[in-house]
């Protein structure tokens, strides 16, 4: 595990991050440059080593139900590479909502839209099918028959 001060060393290597002080020593570095509200990178940084990274939904890591991962025990590669992570899933533009309708030869349509974090077929209102990816939804869909409509 590494010392709070080895943790300090590592993250300021990160220009883009800027020092926050909080309450009880603990320090926040924030990515002022985050295309969301959310600023916080690294998150409640303690003198006992304990502390947190924002990681929102990467697929990657274990997040708690705020998007955290607690890096007590991180090494400094693990901890480098979590806060390159996080900077980068703050700094890109999410991908436009998907909502395409498809078609069979019969004339059937259906809509493959995208809801966070799934892709759900639709005939109408009415939920037909969800899958994990784009490329799950895309086969079952060619599977069945049916060409995306352009």
């Amino acid at each position: 595990m590494l010392t709070f001060e080895q943790k300090l060393e590592v993250i300021e290597a990160f220009p883009e991050l800027t020092r926050k002080e909080v309450s009880m020593k603990r320090v926040n570095f924030q990515f002022e440059e985050s295309l969301y509200d959310k600023k916080n990178v690294v998150y409640h940084l303690h003198p006992n080593g304990n502390g947190f990274v924002f990681v929102g939904d990467l697929p990657q890591y274990e997040a708690d139900s705020r998007g955290l991962v607690n890096i007590r025990d991180f090494s400094a590669s693990q901890l480098r590479s979590i806060i390159a992570d996080s900077i980068d899933y703050l700094g890109q533009e999410p991908e436009p909502p998907y909502d395409k309708r498809w078609t069979n030869k019969e004339g059937e349509k259906l809509d493959l839209v995208y809801e966070e974090p799934f892709w759900n077929i639709y005939t109408g209102k009415n939920l037909e099918e969800s899958f994990g990816t784009f490329d799950d939804a895309e086969d079952y869909l060619l599977d069945q028959g049916f060409n995306e409509r352009k």
